[in-house]
């Protein structure tokens, strides 16, 4: 019998986890779908992504089935980072415009 070993996750899976909590990041996800998709804001208007939105998101981003494996995987750290890079260039971006 296969025994699994659940291995605790760390500061990265609790950033990612607190990703989820910022109603900017959701708000960032619901543009970056809406130009990645071509979609206009009626057929998706802010406040349409939800933490568990995020939280898929940022699982099959960084290709882990547990925000936790983020801490026990380079390859899923980088990724992570450049979320947060991508959201926060978006975040000056938008002081820039006034919004």
């Amino acid at each position: 019998m296969t025994q699994t070993t659940h291995r605790p996750g760390g500061p990265q899976s609790k950033r990612a986890a607190l990703l989820g909590t910022n109603e900017r990041f959701r708000l960032y996800l619901d543009h970056r779908r809406r130009h990645g998709h071509g979609l206009s804001h009626a057929q998706l208007p802010d406040g349409t992504h939800s933490q568990d939105d995020v939280a898929e998101f940022i699982r099959e981003a960084c290709g882990v089935t547990s925000r936790a494996e983020i801490d026990h995987n380079d390859r899923a750290r980088q990724m992570l980072d450049k979320i947060v890079a991508d959201y926060q260039r978006w975040e000056r971006k938008q002081r820039r415009a006034g919004t």
